[in-house]
């Protein structure tokens, strides 16, 4: 008989560690407003995860800087009826990435989609029992113990961040002369993203999404920049943001490896 209920009742917590304690294998799927995940479990051990959005391979692997846009563009048109096990293959295979990058950004990917759940108070769960992944996906075998620690962590930093930035409809401005007090700021390269995109026209969730970050990470961002002094919120302008460049110029040398990437790939599809 499968495990029915409503998160209001059963926590995601709840069911994380009872999954875990119990070794459980099986499909857990949560129905939210508007979203839907689903999770596949291994033994109480996180095998696999989906939310709605696109969860083939090569987004996955252009979210996480691995693939540029115009090569995940190329394999989708090229390419767009091979497995995900086959194109993690032919990239293995053409010594464009390693098993461990691609098993890495895999685990990022399902990890970010756990964690949005912990975000979840409301949303109907089933779990069926023995339910398997798809043989063409890549699985991969993660500790649900660190994952329940990390995402109550990562909810509790949230609730805290959301006091203190309660909406990212809102806009920023630069305080006086921000490139004085940029000179002596030590900032990383996701904080240079959200710097570069700040103006009264541009929204806080606006410059997320195309820095490419969840909303965790641009409250972060947003709070450090706000404690250093270098800017303030204010009410957006209402202009749309100016989007990214998604297809950067590209060195001779890199864009022969991209051809050459391609045309395996090209090749190993004839031969399927």
């Amino acid at each position: 008989m499968a495990l029915k209920g409503n998160l209001r009742d059963f926590t995601i917590t709840q069911l994380l560690n009872l999954i875990n304690l119990a070794r459980k294998t099986g499909s857990l799927v949560i129905q939210g407003a508007g979203e839907s995940v689903q999770i596949y479990f291994r033994e109480g051990k996180l095998a696999y995860a989906v939310d709605g959005a696109d969860n083939s391979l090569a987004t996955i692997l252009f979210k996480a800087h691995k693939l540029s846009a115009a090569q995940r563009q190329i394999i989708q048109q090229k390419a767009g009826n091979i497995s995900d096990k086959e194109l993690g293959l032919l990239l293995i295979n053409a010594s464009y990435l390693s098993q461990q990058d691609i098993l890495a950004s895999l685990q990022a990917h399902f990890i970010e989609i756990v964690n949005h759940l912990f975000t979840w108070a409301d949303g109907f769960f089933q779990f069926e029992n023995d339910a398997r992944p798809p043989d063409d996906k890549i699985t991969v075998r993660l500790s649900l113990e660190n994952l329940i620690i990390e995402g109550t962590r990562r909810m509790r930093e949230l609730e805290n961040l959301q006091d203190e930035i309660p909406s990212l409809d809102m806009s920023l401005k630069f305080i006086d002369r921000p490139g004085a007090n940029l000179r002596n700021v030590n900032l990383s390269v996701d904080e240079w993203k959200v710097v570069s995109f700040i103006n009264p026209k541009n929204t806080m969730r606006q410059i997320a999404r195309a820095a490419r970050l969840n909303d965790l990470e641009m409250r972060r961002i947003v709070y450090s920049l706000l404690q250093a002094g270098l800017v303030e919120v204010v009410r957006p302008e209402g202009a749309p943001i100016v989007k990214p460049v998604t297809s950067p110029l590209t060195r001779p040398e890199e864009k022969q490896e991209q051809v050459s990437l391609i045309n395996r790939i090209i090749r190993r599809i004839r031969s399927l």
